[in-house]
């Protein structure tokens, strides 16, 4: 039997026979706010692993490197084992979520100029945002680092923002998260509904984990739906 090396909210992390790679199995469980609303999406897993597979296969084709090796089954990936960095970035398209909590900009409200973020991963701490002074104080990244992070976001959203575009989806906001492969910054974790907002172009319908927390309804359909686009697309 694998051993279990770390299980999250969403994804479980196994061992395998090669020391520099893991098994990454998505999960259907779904949390918010920090793991106050805890629930279930059906398939969640299964959508959550070909979107990411998908996706991270556009970016290593754009020159972007991930830690993705190959899908396994269903729910598993092959990736590269990472020394996992405590920041999350976060780029911002359009006005949602936090954003029109901390500015009172109303939500919707397209940036001329996309926002990166940063966040200190720290599940005590609630994920906080941070300035760039503060990651000097915590010494999470030299000025150097941090800036090659945010570059790297930027070019991870000019890639999404494309390739969604072209499925009639507005990439409205997305978390990333990287760490290091013998010396060299990758991207890891997973691009899906749950660490995006997308939105349909036209009609504003909301495509993603957003669903869940509002209590909207018909997550599992979204999710589907961005699948369908997704993989209608990766066919042409």
């Amino acid at each position: 039997m694998p051993e279990l090396l770390y299980e999250g909210k969403a994804k479980k992390i196994w061992a395998t026979s090669d020391p520099d790679r893991v098994e990454m199995e998505f999960k259907d469980d779904a949390t918010a706010f920090n793991g106050q609303k805890r629930g279930t999406i059906l398939d969640k897993g299964v959508v959550n692993a070909k979107l990411t597979t998908v996706l991270f296969t556009v970016l290593e084709r754009a020159g972007v490197p991930t830690h993705l090796v190959r899908q396994l089954d269903d729910r598993r990936l092959l990736v590269d084992r990472l020394d996992m960095l405590a920041l999350e970035m976060v780029v911002r398209n359009v006005v949602a979520g936090s954003l029109a909590q901390r500015t009172g900009l109303q939500e919707g409200t397209r940036l001329t100029t996309p926002i990166v973020e940063t966040y200190y991963k720290s599940d005590a701490l609630g994920d906080p945002l941070l300035n760039d002074e503060h990651v000097a104080m915590l010494e999470l990244a030299s000025p150097e680092r941090l800036a090659d992070l945010k570059q790297r976001a930027r070019t991870v959203n000019r890639v999404l923002s494309a390739f969604f575009a072209q499925l009639g989806i507005l990439l409205v906001d997305f978390k990333l998260e990287f760490g290091m492969r013998r010396g060299e910054v990758v991207l890891g974790d997973e691009i899906t509904p749950d660490t995006c907002r997308l939105w349909d172009a036209q009609t504003q319908v909301r495509l993603d984990k957003d669903r869940f927390r509002r209590d909207l309804g018909q997550v599992e359909e979204a999710y589907q739906e961005v699948l369908r686009r997704v993989m209608q697309n990766a066919a042409l």
